[in-house]
């Protein structure tokens, strides 16, 4: 049985320590003291910078270990958005398990749609599907008035919300429409933002949590994938600012990044990418066909095919850093569930000068 993403990333956090304390040890001090003495400053700085450093990237390697206290659940009233599949559906039956109350909000809930059925048949008082399309002023309105008439006590308000509702998309930018952007952006952005300020009342009320779902790619682009990564930029933009509107209330407003989970979501399939791939090239003009040419094009359909069945099949690292951000009494500001392949490919994306960090992975 394998080790998990968070104990893979563990292990390298201490050997990359381990390293560090190496190079720290031996070659470090003498570069730095040169260095010190280059700029004119005295020699005895460098080893106040080299503590620093060190204590800093040690806290950082302890941090994750470190226990924050857990909050009971019993009592804890939770909304979640997109519970007809994927995320949405497997959190509602797991914080129900823990002993969440969770209203999952299901966009095909009115159409009978599997998830919903599946979920409505559990028939407990603690887990209760509400119709909810999140691009919908209307609908959304009508969940609120739901929650609120079935929430224990309306005046302490709604513990969590959980905006994961979200779809993808794939292309070029001279392959995606205008439309397309807008269709990807009003579920993922819009549609949080929309459920966010519906329910921010009764979340203020209860000082509790806002989780949205961002992504690895809400802080890293990625070829053929713009208009989702737009979308998931806006989401980290937007949790950002309510977080720091939100200390003032004692809310705490959390985003998840998972990595690459297509194969455990199947938010995409090779029925999908093959029908987008057929669209594109028909609405695309006749320049953009002819200087990018057809194998270009049937190239990139290919790889996308490829693609779907990439990725984490486990959910688990996902569920969890929710779980944790709904029940932690001091949650992380991010967590990043994902394959340690993934997470070194943000570190570097991130944190690396673009121009190295471009050429190691787009070029």
């Amino acid at each position: 049985m394998g080790l998990s993403a968070a104990r893979i990333r563990a292990c390298l956090l201490v050997c990359l320590s381990l390293g560090l304390t190496l190079v720290l040890g031996f070659g470090l001090p003498e570069a730095l003291k040169l260095f010190f003495s280059l700029l004119g400053f005295p020699c005895e700085n460098a080893s106040h910078g080299i503590v620093l450093l060190y204590f800093v990237f040690v806290l950082c390697v302890a941090v994750p270990s470190m226990p924050r206290g857990t909050l009971p659940v019993q009592g804890k009233e939770v909304l979640i958005t997109g519970c007809d599949t994927g995320f949405g559906f497997a959190l509602a039956k797991h914080l129900h398990k823990l002993g969440f109350t969770v209203f999952a909000g299901c966009l095909l809930k009115d159409k009978n749609g599997d998830g919903a059925r599946e979920l409505e048949s559990v028939q407990s008082e603690r887990l209760r599907v509400v119709q909810m399309d999140v691009c919908s002023e209307k609908e959304v309105a009508r969940a609120l008035e739901f929650v609120r008439k079935h929430l224990k006590d309306p005046e302490k308000g709604l513990w969590g919300l959980v905006n994961n509702a979200g779809i993808s998309t794939f292309g070029e930018v001279e392959f995606t429409s205008i439309e397309k952007y807008k269709e990807v952006a009003d579920v993922n952005l819009w549609g949080t933002i929309r459920v966010t300020k519906a329910f921010l009342p009764l979340i203020r009320r209860a000082k509790g949590r806002v989780v949205c779902m961002a992504s690895m790619l809400g802080r890293m682009g990625s070829p053929s994938r713009s208009g989702y990564c737009v979308s998931k930029y806006g989401v980290e933009a937007f949790s950002d600012c309510l977080r720091q509107e939100m200390y003032r209330w004692g809310v705490k407003v959390i985003s998840i990044e998972p990595g690459n989970y297509i194969a455990a979501t199947g938010i995409f399939t090779r029925d999908s990418v093959e029908r987008r791939g057929a669209e594109m090239w028909e609405k695309a003009s006749d320049v953009v066909r002819e200087d990018y040419g057809e194998s270009h094009f049937t190239q990139l359909v290919s790889s996308m095919k490829s693609f779907v069945s990439s990725g984490s099949k486990d959910m688990n690292d996902v569920l969890d850093a929710i779980t944790d951000a709904l029940c932690s009494k001091y949650p992380y500001t991010r967590y990043n569930p994902t394959e340690t392949y993934w997470w070194i490919k943000l570190q570097i994306m991130t944190h690396l000068p673009t121009a190295i960090a471009d050429r190691l992975y787009t070029r």
